[in-house]
C-alpha cells in the first residue's frame, strides 16, 4: 500500500502524453494508477479489463496465434498475427522451498502477495531478502507497529535517492528541461550509448557517490550490512540491465536498518520451525509472518505457462546482456535479450523494462509490427542464438 515510484516524474513520462506540471516529483501507485486509466480513455486504446489470459498456440497453416482468454466470465478465442508479452521484465514469483516451510505454523507469503502492513502490529515479521521490496515492506511494517527483521543473503547495492537525482540531473530534471533537454531529447542520449560502453560512463558516477556518501554507507556497515557497487563497481544501472535485482535506492529504509529499528541477520535460511527461521549458523528468528522477498523467475515462463515449455526454451532467457556476472549468465549479448526485437519464435515478442525504457523502446516495437501489417520487409542480418532456454 505504500508503494510509490522510485524514478523521478522526467524520467517516467508517458509516450504522447507527458504528466502535467505539477505532478510530484516521485508518485505514488493510486495517482499512477488513476493516470493510466484516464491514458486508455484519452489515448482510445482497446484496452480489455478483468480479462485473463488462459493459453496461446501457434497455427502454423493459417499463420497467426490462438489466444484463449476469459473476459467478465465470458471465454474468448482471439487471432492476432503478432503476439505480443507486455508482462514486464520479470516471470513468476520465484518462492524458496526451505525444510520446514510445511510445519510453520504462521504465515508465509512471496512480497509479491503482501497485503500491506496494518494486519501485523505487534507481530515479529521476517522478510528474506534485501532488495528493493525487502526494505519497502519492511518500513512499512516498521511503521505500522511490526517488530521486523531484514535477513539478508548476499550484498544490495544501496545508493540514496538524492544521489540517483544528482546522477540524472543533466537528462532527467527541471533543470535539463529548462536548459532544452526534454525527456524525448534525454531519451535519445541514453539509447545513443552501447550497452558494452555503459558500464565506462557508469563507474565514475558511483565512485563519486562512494565517497560524497561515505558516512552514510559506514553506518550501514557498521549495522553489518554487506554492501556491493556491481561485481565490477558500475553501479545500479548495470545491475538493473544485467539482472534487474540486487540493489535498493533508499527512500528511508536504510536509515531503519542502520539504527536498529528494523533488526538485520546475516546468512542463508537453513530451515523453518513450527514457530522460527532458523539460519545456517543457529541462529533462529521468532516469526509470526515470513515474507519471502526472493525476487522472480525469467520472464520466458509466462511462455511456458500459456503456450508450452518448448516454446519458452526455444524463445531462450529474457532480459540482461550476458556479461558473465551473477544473475546474468554469458556469452555477451550486446544488447538486451529477446525484448523490443524479433525473437527466435517468428511473430512472438516482448516488451518490458521501466516506464522510460517502455515509453522509449515501445517506438520501435511498434514501427517493426506495423512495417509487417504493411508488407514492408524487415530483414535481420542474423538471429542471436539462444544459449540460455530456461
Amino acid at each position: 500500500k505504500s508503494l510509490c515510484l522510485h524514478d523521478p516524474v522526467w524520467y517516467d513520462h508517458l509516450p504522447y502524453l507527458p504528466f502535467p506540471d505539477n505532478w510530484p516529483v516521485f508518485a505514488p501507485k493510486d495517482k499512477i494508477g488513476d493516470w493510466l486509466e484516464m491514458y486508455t480513455k484519452v489515448m482510445e486504446l482497446n484496452y480489455w479489463s478483468s480479462t485473463t489470459v488462459e493459453s496461446a498456440s501457434f497455427d502454423e497453416a493459417a499463420g497467426h496465434w490462438d489466444v484463449q482468454v476469459t473476459r467478465d466470465g465470458e471465454r474468448l478465442t482471439l487471432h492476432p498475427t503478432e503476439l505480443v508479452f507486455a508482462t514486464g521484465m520479470s516471470g513468476k514469483a520465484r518462492m524458496p522451498q526451505f525444510p520446514g516451510m510445511d510445519r510453520f505454523r504462521g504465515e508465509q507469503q512471496h512480497s509479491s502477495a503482501h497485503p500491506g502492513p496494518e494486519a501485523y502490529r505487534d507481530k515479529k515479521v521476517v522478510v528474506v531478502g534485501s532488495n528493493n521490496s525487502a526494505h519497502d515492506i519492511c518500513a512499512a511494517l516498521w511503521e505500522n507497529g511490526a517488530d521486523v527483521t531484514m535477513v539478508q543473503r548476499s550484498s544490495t547495492l544501496v545508493v540514496r535517492s538524492e544521489a540517483v537525482l544528482q546522477s540524472m540531473a543533466g537528462t532527467y530534471s527541471e533543470a535539463a528541461v529548462a536548459a532544452g533537454t526534454t525527456t524525448a531529447r534525454a531519451d535519445l542520449v541514453g539509447a545513443s550509448v552501447p550497452m558494452a560502453l555503459l558500464g565506462r560512463f557508469q563507474k565514475p558516477v558511483y565512485d563519486r557517490i562512494r565517497v560524497q556518501d561515505a558516512d552514510f554507507y559506514a553506518r550501514l556497515e557498521a549495522a553489518g550490512f554487506a554492501l556491493d557497487f556491481g561485481e565490477d563497481d558500475t553501479g545500479m544501472s548495470l545491475k538493473y540491465l544485467r539482472r534487474g535485482s540486487g540493489y535498493y535506492i533508499d527512500v528511508g529504509a536504510s536509515g531503519l536498518v542502520a539504527d536498529g529499528s528494523v533488526a538485520l541477520a546475516r546468512g542463508q535460511v537453513q530451515e523453518l520451525t513450527e514457530d522460527a527461521v532458523v539460519l545456517a549458523d543457529g541462529t533462529a528468528l521468532p516469526a509470526d509472518l515470513v515474507v519471502y522477498a526472493t525476487g522472480y523467475e525469467p520472464a520466458n515462463g509466462w511462455v511456458a505457462d500459456l503456450v508450452d515449455q518448448e516454446t519458452a526454451d526455444r524463445l531462450g532467457r529474457v532480459w540482461g546482456l550476458g556479461s558473465g556476472t551473477t544473475g546474468d549468465p554469458g556469452p555477451w549479448e550486446g544488447e538486451l535479450r529477446n525484448v523490443w526485437k524479433p525473437t527466435a519464435v517468428p511473430q512472438l515478442w516482448f516488451h518490458g523494462g521501466n516506464l522510460a525504457l517502455s515509453r522509449h523502446y515501445s517506438l520501435y516495437l511498434a514501427l517493426q509490427l506495423k512495417a509487417r501489417y504493411e508488407g514492408i520487409p524487415t530483414p535481420v542480418s542474423e538471429r542471436a542464438p539462444v544459449h540460455h532456454p530456461r
